[in-house]
């Protein structure tokens, strides 16, 4: 199994982070272990002193596909999640700012939050999905897929030129804007519509 994620999928949140908009999706990866489940807490790093949240719809694919046209690629997922993408964004300046791979600053332990995982059949529009994601019960992201630059067919076509996709295999779409800090001691919950999918704390 393997955790593939989406880069700069929001226009907002390519803003705030000052990046480049790009022309393909921004493919990188996070091994099994990053993986946190059934509502473990996730423990604060010591090698990092800024780690962020960013919440992001998590599509499970569920049969094996490369090459994938855009009209096919619904059948390749049955199901939809929210998962968070914890970057220790410290680490990732650092790395940038050598010109090096920032895979510590993504990749690291715990640093894929999954929650549930809801069937697509019960989503009435894939295209107009809401999402959020508070802390503490304050609001601090809130997206749509319908501002994705890349949608979920668009997604699965280009990673499936250069990645056998096979079932289990999780792909995190991209978060929109509203990122920033958690601190030890927050307790965070992620919604898709009104339905609470994602509940953890940080100690």
């Amino acid at each position: 199994m393997k955790i593939i994620c989406i880069g700069r999928n929001y226009a907002a949140h390519i803003e705030e982070l000052k990046n480049e908009k790009p022309g393909n999706p921004v493919v990188f990866l996070k091994p099994d272990t990053a993986l946190l489940k059934n509502g473990a807490p996730f423990f604060y790093p010591d090698f990092s002193q800024n780690i962020h949240h960013e919440v992001e719809l998590v599509l499970k694919i569920s049969k094996e596909g490369k090459y994938i046209q855009k009209k096919f690629a619904h059948r390749y997922f049955e199901e939809i999640g929210l998962g968070i993408d914890f970057t220790a964004r410290d680490l990732q300046d650092q790395c940038k700012a050598k010109g090096l791979p920032w895979e510590i600053a993504k990749a690291f332990n715990g640093s894929a939050p999954i929650g549930d995982f809801m069937p697509v059949t019960d989503i009435e529009s894939l295209e107009d999905l809401n999402f959020h994601l508070t802390i503490n019960g304050e609001l601090r992201q809130k997206g749509n897929t319908s501002l994705m630059l890349f949608d979920f067919g668009t997604i699965i076509e280009y990673v499936s030129q250069f990645f056998t996709l096979k079932k289990g295999d999780l792909i995190y779409t991209g978060t929109p804007a509203g990122v920033g800090p958690v601190q030890v001691g927050d307790h965070l919950e992620g919604y898709i519509q009104n339905q609470k999918m994602l509940d953890f704390e940080v100690k």
